[in-house]
């Protein structure tokens, strides 16, 4: 019996002790698998008026390839009687349609960032504005 148990534990220690020296064997590195994919970025911009009476600026801006920019107008958040849920509604569709044409293009939308600014002018709000910045990548 005391044989039976020290063949046993002997069978037992060496084949942990092979489980455990291919465990740890490292990765076979030729494959293309491992090999690091690269990515290009593109993104684009929106700027959003919110002066009082329509008088902002709004615009969607981006760079080409070229490195010139282009602009594509949006519409303003104030007109002279206030607010224009209309004008949002339209930017959205604007800015949609953009995000979906690079969607289209390969691009994949990675990161969104928001920022504001708000004037004043003698202790009073005199307008401000929305900017948000949209970077898509894709493999090269």
């Amino acid at each position: 019996m005391k044989d039976a148990i020290k063949t046993f534990s002997v069978a037992a220690l060496s084949a942990i002790m092979v489980m455990g020296a291919f465990s740890f064997k490292p990765a076979d590195n030729t494959t293309s698998s491992t090999q690091a994919v690269v990515y290009e970025y593109k993104q684009f911009s929106t700027i959003e008026s919110v002066i009082p009476g329509g008088l902002g600026r709004s615009r969607i801006l981006t760079t080409d390839d070229n490195g010139q920019m282009i602009e594509k107008d949006l519409k303003n958040f104030y007109s002279m009687v206030g607010i224009n849920f209309g004008n949002i509604a339209n930017n959205d569709r604007a800015i949609v349609d953009r995000i979906n044409q690079y969607s289209n293009e390969g691009w994949e939308l990675m990161q969104v960032s928001t920022g504001s600014h708000a004037q004043s002018s003698e202790g009073s709000s005199a307008g401000g504005l929305f900017i948000t910045r949209y970077l898509f990548k894709r493999a090269k």
